[in-house]
């Protein structure tokens, strides 16, 4: 069959009309009027470095408009230096006279501390458990608005340092180029906000317990933080450190994170309208290829198969993005990297890529539909499929949460392959895989149900029961860590059989009756495990302890009838 494809006629013609048409009818979304951060730099600069150059650097931005300079000196010029070349030096001590300097001990330097962003850098120096700002103490504010790091390791040695923080080592090939950009970092400058938060779908931490922090663990830019409430923890991204990157969207396994530019799900319906599009028009053999808008070339043109889909960053879709395009009808799906990727977004798409081949051979199709190419590479860009397009009928994406429409995707490729019913290993920290149960152990105390950020989990209704959806699980491990009888295992691996879409149950006891009014209020193994936890407790001593057999209203009852029988036996309580 691979034979056929390559050697039959392409109509690169009809191809390249069929994507034109395409174009026309679906328009990619944008954000007209997307929600923006501000900043606002004064051009209070500071620049950390050896003296030299930075006294250099110092010079080099006299005239640009610059409020002030700072300099943090981490290294002195060397008084034998100034004699070996004393005429250099000293014209360069001259010239900059006037700028404020500052020498920093070894010891000062290793205790140097910077935080924020253009316009509002703050640097401490955190010594015996005191704080100084130096922001206060050399220029009486209480932030530099930009930075200058000349150091060989800068202090914020970031892949995506925030924005308004610029590294370079003077003389080097981009110095001239980012002191120019430094320069002009004074004014008022808005950026997009890439992202929303919707804290009601977090996997990442419930009940003082710790889950999911994949988006964590993604970000090139360190812009998201778990933050310890009063009550909870919770991540936040900070929107003037976001590169917008995207990666924290896709390796969201809920949908709590979603990317804006655009979003995702209107991304993923744009795609599926494209594909439609241009089959309707009578193009044949659809490549998918993801290419950040910036390394697009205005004047290239792919081969007429090629449809290109232009992303913000590469991180702005993941491997769902990426499977739903071949359940769409693609062909093939080809990510294009690029040299400038950070290696935090590199390993991320690696991780992703490898997920994706994982799901594509559990399903039965080769793993060779989607691959990654790189920049410049039009011969991989342009080659014809390897594998004929996957029929689209019968794709349907129910509902709108993220896991939902992954779920469509899924099943749709189960539908058109071949599943062997086994758990296939996956990458770590995957969002598949299933739960094992140990029902000795389990009280259906439902704590496990209480943590749960997605219907994986659910109590029965009528009867105490616990049961469990494979598809919906993001193994985030929650509910392991809220099981007080440590009943609960993971088994990570994606199950390649319809009953991973099923709702079985895990464990089911029947009800324990109150032993008052008759009501059903818990299990038999609940009241057992209490009863031995609490039999040496004062406040159940005696044939108090029948109360743990009660309902909560009959308990109450009984504990107000012996206060009005003995009301000294409140000073007891």
């Amino acid at each position: 069959m691979n034979h056929l494809i390559h050697t039959m006629p392409v109509d690169e013609a009809g191809n390249r009309q069929a994507r034109e048409a395409m174009h026309r009818r679906v328009s990619w979304p944008i954000n007209l009027t997307p929600s923006s951060v501000s900043y606002a730099s004064q051009g209070h600069a500071l620049i950390l470095g050896n003296e030299r150059d930075a006294r250099r650097a110092a010079r080099a931005l006299h005239g640009h408009g610059l409020a002030s300079v700072s300099l943090l000196i981490t290294e002195p010029i060397d008084p034998s230096a100034i004699a070996e070349a004393p005429a250099d030096d000293e014209t360069l001590l001259a010239d900059t006279r006037t700028v404020t300097c500052h020498p920093l001990t070894r010891e000062q330097a290793a205790s140097l501390r910077i935080n924020g962003y253009l316009g509002h850098f703050q640097v401490t120096l955190e010594q015996e458990d005191q704080s100084l700002n130096l922001a206060r103490a050399l220029v009486e504010r209480n932030h530099f608005d930009q930075i200058l790091d000349l150091g060989a390791t800068p202090v914020l040695a970031l892949e995506l340092p925030p924005p308004g923080y610029v590294t370079t080592r003077w003389g080097a090939a981009e110095s001239e180029a980012r002191l120019e950009a430094f320069a002009a970092m004074v004014g008022e400058f808005d950026k997009p906000r890439y992202f929303h938060i919707n804290h009601d779908l977090c996997a990442h931490a419930a009940s003082g317990n710790t889950g999911c922090t994949r988006c964590l663990d993604v970000c090139p830019a360190d812009a998201i933080q778990s933050l310890r409430g009063r009550v909870e923890s919770r991540v936040e991204i900070d929107p003037y450190r976001c590169h917008g990157v995207g990666s924290c969207s896709s390796a969201c396994p809920t949908g709590a994170i979603e990317f804006r530019m655009p979003e995702s799900h209107r991304q993923q319906e744009t795609l599926l309208a494209w594909l439609a599009a241009y089959r309707q028009a009578g193009g044949g053999q659809p490549v998918v290829r993801f290419v950040s808008t910036e390394h697009l070339i205005p004047d290239e043109s792919p081969a007429g198969h090629v449809i290109d889909v232009p992303l913000e960053e590469l991180g702005a879709a993941g491997h769902d993005q990426w499977l739903t395009a071949l359940a769409g009808g693609a062909a093939e799906v080809r990510l294009q990297h690029h040299p400038e990727m950070p290696e935090r977004l590199v390993a991320f798409l690696d991780d992703q890529l490898a997920q994706a081949h994982v799901l594509l051979e559990a399903l039965g199709h080769p793993r060779e539909r989607i691959s990654a190419i790189a920049v410049g590479d039009t011969a991989a860009r342009d080659a014809l499929p390897a594998h004929p397009p996957l029929p689209a009928d019968g794709l349907v994406l129910d509902g709108t949460g993220k896991r939902d429409r992954l779920n469509g995707v899924l099943d749709h490729l189960a539908a058109l392959g071949r599943q062997d019913g086994e758990r296939h290993a996956i990458p770590p920290d995957a969002a598949y895989g299933g739960l094992a149960v140990d029902i000795q152990r389990c009280t259906l105390c439902m704590a496990c149900v209480a943590g749960c950020p997605t219907p994986a989990l659910s109590a029965g209704n009528e009867s105490p029961q616990l049961s469990f959806r494979e598809a919906d699980c993001v193994q985030c491990g929650l509910c392991a860590d809220a099981c007080p009888e440590d009943a609960i295992a993971l088994l990570p691996g994606f199950l390649a059989d319809p009953a991973r879409n099923q709702r079985h149950v895990c464990h089911s006891e029947a009800a324990f009756d109150c032993i008052r009014c008759g009501k059903p209020f818990a299990t038999a193994s609940t009241i057992a495990v209490i009863k031995a936890k609490l039999a040496d407790h004062p406040y159940f001593a005696g044939d108090a302890l029948s109360r743990i057999e009660m309902c909560e209203d009959c308990r109450v009852r009984d504990v107000w009838r012996e206060l009005a029988r003995d009301p000294e036996s409140q000073l007891k309580v």
